[in-house]
């Protein structure tokens, strides 16, 4: 089992910066792949960012360039730093780990990007 615990959401003005935190219960570095994902009102959840424990990372063509998922091992936390946010990148964001053949998902965090 996995606990993810998302902080760091909020309201930010378009072209801002917001970095979001994903705490796990334990020692990511044995967790295959983390994510993060985004539901925005009647949209599906889509991927955002994902890292494995190689470091590979992979993103959405619509946030590449703006966002980065740098993770701490030592701190069992993987992050979401977002620049030059857009209207669209309004959502609740979600983290996510894959271990094994199960996958564990947080409660998420608001991002709302307006003026």
């Amino acid at each position: 089992q996995v606990q993810l615990v998302e902080s760091g959401g909020g309201l930010v003005q378009p072209g801002g910066s917001l970095r979001l935190s994903c705490a796990a219960s334990r020692n990511i570095f044995s967790i295959s792949t983390m994510g993060w994902y985004r539901q925005a009102p009647g949209k599906q959840r889509e991927l955002v960012a994902s890292t494995t424990s190689s470091g590979t990372t992979n993103y959405a063509d619509s946030v590449k360039g703006r966002f980065t998922i740098p993770r701490d091992n030592a701190k069992n936390t993987v992050y979401l730093q977002m620049n030059t946010l857009k209207p669209e990148d309004t959502a609740v964001y979600y983290c996510n780990a894959k271990a094994l053949a199960s996958t564990f998902w947080g409660k998420g965090t608001l991002v709302t990007v307006s003026s």
